[in-house]
């Protein structure tokens, strides 16, 4: 289930590190998603564990339980967010697991047995702090998206047309910044189940990512970017607003600090609707015409849909389980 998770968030982000580079017409889409598989290798080779243990402690069910828990959740999430992909919708995988785990966690040990949480300073914690973090970058994302794009036009708006070349340059950095991000905030949520897993079963000690979990997970997710996902990328790149080389470039690199700012503070955040809500400000600054505000409502409903659908699922699922002892 946890391989599968992290399957499944890498065709949700497919669009992240490639959607810029394309609708830029920085590179073709195989050449994108190429470069979007190696970045995302690197990114959950060089995660931290802060934002693993954020979704290892967003439930607290006695160890015999916690197979079950994750199962009914993960596969909650996992349904969910295939659905969706499947119709060409960006969802986000992050916050259908968040759903998922409440729901099953709420039916295996009751509702005390989900933490809730909220901030210590700034540091979120808990199934409310995550899903604050969730919901905060994609606004603060598209806000800074916004404010870079109005900079870089005023900097550059009487450059010479050879400025080109290092525009899309720098969108291919910005672009490796964002992978690299992303499979490592990413990357961390599949580990933090993997090794709480092996915690409750006696088979680690102490929460540490051992370094074959990190290894198998980034792998695993780099492929789903790779093999998946042509419908978000073709949705985030040219459906919700197709802009030039500079709103790539203003897009990618508001997104790359917001995905790079919440992992320092153990933020598991959404890098996908940070991504698209990246292209969203750009295009509501540059053509707010061409913004197609259609597509924007149908993904923006997506993501407020996904936390009570997956936890009635995960719920359902964990009931199942109960009654039929499949999942023990």
């Amino acid at each position: 289930m946890v391989l599968g998770f992290a399957f499944v968030l890498g065709v949700s982000d497919a669009p992240n590190a490639s959607a810029m580079l394309i609708s830029s017409r920085a590179a073709s889409y195989r050449r994108a998603m190429t470069f979007s598989f190696v970045a995302h290798v690197a990114g959950g080779l060089l995660a931290g564990q802060a934002v693993a243990l954020t979704m290892a402690n967003l439930v607290h069910v006695p160890p015999a339980q916690l197979p079950g828990t994750y199962l009914a959740g993960g596969i909650a999430c996992l349904l969910f967010t295939l659905l969706l992909t499947r119709r060409g919708i960006p969802v986000s995988a992050s916050i259908a697991l968040v759903g998922g785990l409440v729901g099953a966690a709420a039916v295996e040990a009751g509702r005390g047995a989900v933490n809730w949480g909220g901030l210590h300073g700034l540091r979120p914690y808990g199934v409310l702090g995550t899903l604050l973090a969730i919901v905060l970058s994609p606004v603060l994302g598209g806000l800074a998206a916004a404010g870079l794009r109005r900079l870089l036009g005023r900097m550059l708006h009487r450059a010479a047309r050879e400025t080109v070349r290092w525009v899309r340059g720098a969108i291919w950095l910005t672009a490796g910044l964002v992978g690299v991000a992303d499979g490592s905030n990413d990357g961390q949520k599949a580990m933090g189940l993997a090794t709480a897993l092996l915690v409750a079963a006696g088979t680690i000690h102490s929460f540490a990512v051992p370094f074959w979990v990190a290894a198998l997970v980034a792998f695993v997710l780099a492929t789903g970017t790779a093999a998946g996902g042509r419908r978000v990328v073709r949705t985030v790149s040219s459906r919700l607003y197709r802009g030039g080389p500079l709103d790539g470039l203003a897009a990618q690199g508001a997104s790359a600090a917001a995905i790079l700012g919440a992992a320092s503070l153990g933020a598991p955040v959404s890098s996908s609707t940070v991504v698209a809500s990246g292209m969203i400000g750009v295009g509501a600054v540059r053509r707010r015409r061409h913004v197609h505000w259609p597509t924007v409502r149908t993904v923006v409903s997506a993501w407020i849909f996904t936390v009570p659908a997956c936890a009635l699922l995960g719920a359902c699922l964990a009931e199942l389980g109960r009654v039929s002892g499949a999942l023990r």
